[in-house]
């Protein structure tokens, strides 16, 4: 009986030894409002468990160029929308749909990407209408 006690508390202890890996939600990025970027790549980083895009584009509002970082899907929900590790390089123009921080910094969760010669890729489910152009 002592013994089976000892077994299980040390399982116990290493189960929680074990770190948490939990998804983050996305309430940090405004819903309701869809902003759409033309800007040109400075970074695209093909990782999990998100894939990253970084932009510049002109704010639509100051007219200032912003340095924007996009989070997009995993790389396996890209891969079924369509998506190629390689199809975007810096120097790259192309156009976003996005929903903007909460914050008002220039990041933003991807809702949609149009490429240059106009193909469209979404970033898992489809974008809303646009609020801000």
């Amino acid at each position: 009986m002592r013994l089976s006690r000892v077994v299980l508390v040390a399982a116990l202890a290493a189960a929680s030894a074990v770190p948490a890996r939990a998804h983050h939600s996305f309430a940090v990025y405004e819903p309701n409002v869809q902003i759409k970027l033309t800007g040109v790549v400075t970074k695209f980083k093909w990782a999990n468990p998100h894939v990253y895009l970084e932009i510049d584009a002109t704010d639509a509002k100051t007219g200032e160029m912003r340095h924007w970082l996009l989070e997009c899907a995993s790389t396996s929900i890209l891969n079924r929308a369509g998506w190629k590790f390689n199809m975007l390089k810096p120097g790259d123009m192309i156009t976003v749909i996005v929903s903007p921080l909460r914050t008002g910094e220039p990041a933003a969760l991807l809702k949609q990407l149009t490429l240059a010669d106009g193909s469209k890729y979404s970033n898992g489910a489809a974008a809303g209408k646009v609020t801000i152009e």
